[in-house]
């Protein structure tokens, strides 16, 4: 049942298309569907701090409010739709943007595709969806009181030779967009180096560096609130650690609340508080989501905080996928940073990991699920989670399947399915069939992985989508367990790794167990960190997935290229220089290609069997492809069209050809 806007609830008050473009996407024809139109524009709305739907937005009280009450927010926005709008398949599908990237898309079955801003931290952009948040200030403040203020730190490393001066936006992590000090006096702050990440830091004198820019005047410089300079010049060998007092923080939890809305309005709603319309009013029969990395983490926290109820308690997304996404999103708390990736010192894998109720005893917390809130209103999606090998190495995936003390696999609920891609990087690779060995990826050791996850995920949406929309029973979940001796301990030992000449050791991201003070919610991400940096407690411990005799991860969905090896696809690398050299070379997996003869691995002392003897020829290789191909179509994980394409990029291969 539509409504004619929802005057009762905090909601989106005004919507503004600024742009439409038809036929989008240069004319291109999507099957059934033909034609897309493209709409952007801005969409504003306003806030209940009073309604417990909001009650869990951080600061939101402290946000400046209108005349009735309300705290107001505007974002941007596309919305992409057939042209004909009879060719819709009524499916709402929002695209989660990671950092503000991300575009719309046309589909053959006439989704309705849509994009907003949702991070109110980021730089403004034309190329990005924003979101303007407002700042949290003291009760008091119009009366003259301290603005509201708290710790912040910020992690610089591998700066160029001679540097002089850092921008707090070049801190590891996304950088520092807002975080500003409260006084440009380093009295008031400390500024310190560390020769490694295990290292005592060595505090630097406040009168030998400044908040300044040093690049044209020498130290102490010309004073800047957003950069830093220390006499002398930065010496790349050190990670330097900067810890000051911020003020002015950014409610940045109204990004889930604005999600929420937007969706919601183009759900229900016929039109605005100013009468225009809802561009799809009358079209969206299901909604889904879906985020890849940071995106991914967001749609888990957007979950776990309550916010797939809308104000009214109507469901907002019908399925979720949350892709890549080891974590929860480091968002909702004071001077957050929603850029973050798992680095040292951040917080995101110190809250609820698991779909079903689990008690974290390690750590000291109650029993919690990512689900209990949409469980007690009955708002819950269905939900896909995907993920792959560098999820367990730089993510901290493990404790997410097996808890925290990494006794027993948690068992999922019936609305969640999981499915693993053995042996890729971090959304995967370039894939193709061809053994030689690419560039090493951004500074790391060993070359680029191609084991692609995206000609999985494809077939893993429709999957999802007619999940939702027809009921139909998607495959059944496939990922390691412990039960099954498939998760180790990420030790070459442990993990059964072969001996395959020039491999260097694995490394992970380890996972402390972080102490950021009595006012941070651990659970829900939430709340007043008042301890910068963070005091380690105890380190958690993670498993990887146990490897086969090449190497690679078992379990899960592999692909095509992962059934047809041309070598060992790893969801790690290694850093070849720098400050952090020998560590986790972060986000990036390896791939180490087999020997072609069974002559040169011998020669080298090589434990994997070459490609001659895995497939004799050119054409044992393509038997190979179409045998892997048609199985995981018949599974339901890979659809036809893609099939037919992977097996013409075998046969037009070179493998084994002599070229």
């Amino acid at each position: 049942m539509l409504l004619a806007s929802a005057t009762l609830d905090a909601r989106i008050t005004r919507i503004v298309i600024e742009q439409k473009e038809s036929p989008a996407f240069n004319g291109q024809t999507f099957g059934r569907a033909g034609t897309y139109e493209t709409l952007r524009g801005r969409f504003y709305g306003e806030l209940d701090p009073k309604d417990p739907h909001n009650a869990i937005i951080t600061d939101l009280q402290f946000a400046p409010k209108n005349s009735h009450g309300m705290v107001e927010y505007s974002g941007t926005f596309a919305i992409s739709m057939p042209v004909d709008a009879a060719k819709s398949n009524h499916v709402l599908l929002y695209s989660v943007v990671n950092r503000g990237r991300g575009n719309t898309a046309g589909s053959a079955e006439g989704q309705l595709s849509v994009v907003s801003g949702w991070q109110g931290d980021l730089l403004p952009n034309a190329n990005s969806q924003t979101l303007n948040v407002p700042v949290a200030e003291n009760a008091a403040n119009s009366g003259g009181s301290p603005r509201m203020t708290g710790p912040v730190l910020a992690r610089f490393m591998n700066m160029p030779a001679n540097t002089t001066t850092l921008a707090l936006t070049a801190a590891i992590g996304g950088g520092l967009t807002y975080q500003r000090p409260v006084s440009l006096s380093t009295s008031m702050a400390s500024l310190a180096t560390l020769a490694s990440e295990e290292a005592k830091p060595v505090p630097i004198p406040a009168s030998e560096w400044a908040f300044a820019d040093c690049a044209s005047t020498p130290f102490p410089g010309t004073p800047d609130a957003s950069k830093i300079c220390v006499k002398g010049g930065f010496d790349p060998k050190y990670l330097y650690e900067l810890v000051f007092t911020a003020k002015d923080p950014l409610v940045l939890g109204i990004g889930y609340a604005a999600t929420r809305d937007l969706n919601s309005f183009l759900r229900y709603a016929e039109k605005d508080d100013a009468g225009n319309a809802n561009p799809i009013a009358g079209q969206v029969k299901w909604a889904i989501s879906q985020g890849n990395s940071q995106s991914g983490n967001f749609i888990r926290s957007f979950i776990h905080l309550g916010f797939n109820q809308d104000e009214a308690g109507r469901i907002v997304w019908d399925g979720a996928n949350a892709n890549i996404a080891g974590r929860q999103l480091a968002m909702n708390f004071r001077f957050a940073n929603a850029s973050g990736a798992a680095n040292p010192d951040e917080p995101g894998s110190d809250a609820v990991l698991w779909w079903s109720k689990y008690a974290d005893k390690t750590r000291g917390r109650q029993t919690a699920s990512l689900l209990d809130r949409c469980s007690a209103t009955k708002t819950c999606p269905k939900i896909f989670e995907t993920f792959g090998g560098s999820e367990f190495w730089d993510l901290r995936m493990s404790p997410n399947l097996v808890g925290t003390d990494a006794k027993a696999d948690i068992a999922l609920p019936a609305n969640v399915r999981r499915y693993f891609s053995p042996g890729t990087t971090h959304g995967g690779g370039r894939g193709g069939f061809n053994a030689a060995a690419a560039n090493p990826p951004n500074g790391c050791v060993l070359a680029a992985n191609p084991n692609p996850e995206s000609d999985t995920l494809r077939a893993l949406m429709v999957d999802l989508t007619e999940w939702v929309t027809q009921g139909t029973e998607p495959p059944a979940s496939q990922y390691p367990r412990l039960a099954a001796g498939e998760l180790v301990k990420p030790t070459p030992a442990a993990m059964g790794f072969p001996k395959i000449p020039g491999a260097p050791e694995p490394v992970i991201n380890s996972l402390p167990d972080y102490d950021f003070g009595p006012g941070f919610h651990y659970n829900d991400l939430s709340g007043v960190i008042s301890i910068e940096p963070p005091r380690v407690k105890q380190n958690i411990t993670l498993l990887v997935p146990r490897v086969n005799a090449d190497g690679s991860d078992v379990g899960g969905v592999p692909s095509v290229l992962r059934q047809a090896p041309l070598g060992t696809y790893l969801g790690w690398n290694v850093t070849a220089r720098g400050f952090d050299q020998g560590q986790i070379c972060g986000l990036n997996g390896g791939y180490i290609p087999f020997a072609e003869t069974k002559a040169e691995r011998t020669r080298t002392g090589d434990s994997r069997l070459s490609l001659e003897e895995r497939y004799k020829n050119h054409d044992g290789y393509v038997a190979a492809v179409k045998s892997a191909a048609e199985k995981l179509v018949t599974e339901r994980f890979l659809l036809r069209e893609d099939a037919d394409k992977l097996i013409a990029q075998a046969e037009a291969s070179p493998v084994l050809t002599g070229k």
